[in-house]
């Protein structure tokens, strides 16, 4: 039954960190390696560095909802609703903490 989740490549879920600049400031940010392939797309597609993307989706969040609590987290779930959104998936905002409350 999961032998299509055992079988995957452990190079998916090797845990990479990249020194990262957020608007000025520098940090470090430890994601999966597949994560990271992601986003490097994401932010191909927006003619933009990786590094440039974060710190614009960081800024974003931030006028909407102040400082993340998680970042690795946050750009967990932006690769998830990229691929939500690429399966015609994708919930309106907020569809998920109606869920959980």
């Amino acid at each position: 039954m999961c032998e299509i989740f055992a079988r995957q490549d452990p190079g998916r879920y090797q845990p990479v960190t990249r020194r990262i600049r957020l608007n000025g400031q520098s940090t470090s940010v430890r994601l999966e390696a597949v994560f990271w392939d992601i986003l490097d797309e994401i932010a191909r597609e927006q003619g933009e560095s990786t590094g440039s993307f974060l710190s614009t989706l960081h800024r974003e969040v931030l006028e909407y909802y102040g400082e993340p609590l998680n970042f690795a987290s946050l750009l967990r779930c932006s690769c998830l609703a990229r691929m939500e959104a690429r399966l015609g998936m994708a919930q309106a905002p907020g569809a998920a903490l109606r869920r959980i409350a």
